[in-house]
């Protein structure tokens, strides 16, 4: 019987079978130097943003320097890394990060948005449509992908027999993010809906429902490649060593956010790339992550509920 007494088995595997301390440091120290840049020095994500292909290089060096390097320091501290020499890797490490800059900067859709609206209602829907088409973009790049190198992974629901222990999880998340809840950086950003009704537009609750749910539509094609395809695709190269570099890129989408939430993040990643590397499906994350962000809508609102 599937409970959360597993899912520990399955971080315990993966402590005993590749976990390695002196590794674990140079990748924390990596990241903690980004981060410190990031929060103390200068917005990383501010770096040319003055035009679309210098925004892309920027987003692109962003993802690509951690993700290739946790690749890299393998190299010292695992046996057999002779899949670091493999050109199929190579391609996918530099095509990963290519394929997420493109995502984020991904805006041909926006003159037609521009063309039919104009306001408050034209920031409302590129904002929604971002979410869906920047998602849509990744599912097909995702499927041309896995059709090409004939990958077979299930991403099915059904895949998953019992949903409570990601349930569970969530639960779990609730005292950390009852305590963000009051932080300013949090009370920023959350709840992400509320730039919503400060729109001059009608039908505001329906307006606030569309946006919820592609805000929730994302974070299913977030799964589907960090999760999916940084998993999927790499683990038949180089195994459970594929979990450390998707958690640092995964780590560095989050840096527009509130620190803790890009610190957490890594963590995160960690968690959910293990889980479905051992379930070899993303449903369980997908219920983590989405649990998650509806945690931190709710808390968002009952935060400047009371403050």
């Amino acid at each position: 019987m599937f409970n959360l007494f597993v899912i520990l088995q399955y971080i315990g595997s993966y402590y005993v079978s590749a976990f390695r301390a002196l590794y674990f440091i140079l990748i924390l120290l990596l990241l903690s130097g980004i981060i410190w840049f990031n929060y103390f020095h200068f917005p990383i994500r501010n770096f040319a943003a003055d035009n679309w292909l210098s925004h892309f290089t920027a987003s692109y060096l962003l993802y690509l320097v951690p993700f290739a390097t946790a690749f890299a320091l393998q190299y010292f501290f695992y046996p057999g890394t002779n899949y670091l020499k493999n050109k199929r890797m190579h391609l996918l490490v530099i095509a990963a990060p290519a394929i997420f800059a493109l995502r984020v900067n991904f805006n041909l859709h926006h003159a037609a948005i521009e063309k039919y609206f104009n306001g408050d209602a034209t920031i409302f829907w590129i904002c929604c449509s971002d979410w869906i088409v920047r998602a849509l973009f990744i599912f097909v790049v995702i499927y041309f992908i896995n059709l090409f190198y004939k990958h077979r992974y299930n991403y099915s629901p059904a895949g998953i027999k019992n949903f409570k222990p990601y349930f569970l999880l969530v639960c779990c998340m609730v005292p950390a993010i009852a305590f963000a809840a009051f932080q300013p950086s949090f009370m920023q950003m959350y709840p992400r809906v509320q730039i919503v009704t400060t729109m001059n537009i009608p039908y505001k609750i329906i307006h606030c429902l569309i946006f919820e749910l592609s805000y929730i539509f994302d974070f299913i094609s977030i799964e589907a490649f960090f999760r999916g395809f940084l998993i999927f695709a790499f683990m038949r190269i180089c195994g459970k060593n594929c979990i450390v570099p998707a958690a640092c890129f995964y780590c560095c989408i989050h840096l527009g956010k509130p620190m803790g939430e890009a610190i957490s993040s890594f963590w995160g990643g960690m968690l959910l790339g293990i889980v479905s590397y051992y379930t070899k499906n993303i449903w369980g994350g997908i219920v983590l992550h989405v649990g998650i962000a509806a945690l931190m809508e709710m808390a968002g609102f009952i935060a400047h509920y009371f403050s």
